[in-house]
């Protein structure tokens, strides 16, 4: 086994150097199985339209055309899939106004909006750490090109 790797699932402090106490809750025991409720509900949550529409709902109601505008990228079809999932999951509120034509809005639930919080301390560790990450993919990138010319000028495939 390589050094500082977990000797098993259940050992939270198999890494070299790692305290981690998880109290009660054990993560690496998640249970991996695709019909699992913890795996689809981190699926769910992790997804990338879904964390862009819960930041967007944070303290306030958008339309459909208001969030495919701020959204780039995502195709209506996504966006109406990913607000029906949202829904589904307790998580955002869908109203429908009795107007001609019909007006519909979306915004996060009590529940959304506990996870907001999660999310933007998702978004503040990535801000935080970003020229960390950008000079580890940066030295990476090297060491990647220069074992690849190693390879080549060996006259290896």
């Amino acid at each position: 086994m390589e050094e500082g790797t977990l000797k098993s699932p259940s050992n939270s402090q198999g890494t070299v150097g790692a305290t981690v106490d998880y109290g009660d809750a054990d993560p690496f025991q998640w249970d991996t199985r695709e019909d699992c409720q913890v795996r689809q509900i981190l699926d769910r949550v992790a997804d990338k339209w879904s964390l862009l529409v819960i930041a967007l709902l944070d303290r306030r109601r958008l339309r459909f055309t208001e969030l495919r505008r701020e959204i780039d990228g995502i195709s209506q079809r996504m966006l109406t899939v990913t607000l029906r999932q949202l829904e589904r999951d307790g998580l955002v509120l869908r109203t429908v106004h009795p107007v001609v034509p019909p007006r519909v809005e979306y915004e996060l639930t009590p529940l959304g909006g506990t996870l907001h919080h999660t999310i933007q301390s998702l978004v503040t560790w990535t801000e935080q750490h970003q020229g960390e990450i950008a000079a580890a993919r940066t030295a990476y990138d090297e060491r990647a090109a220069a074992e690849e010319e190693a390879e080549s000028g060996a006259g290896l495939p």
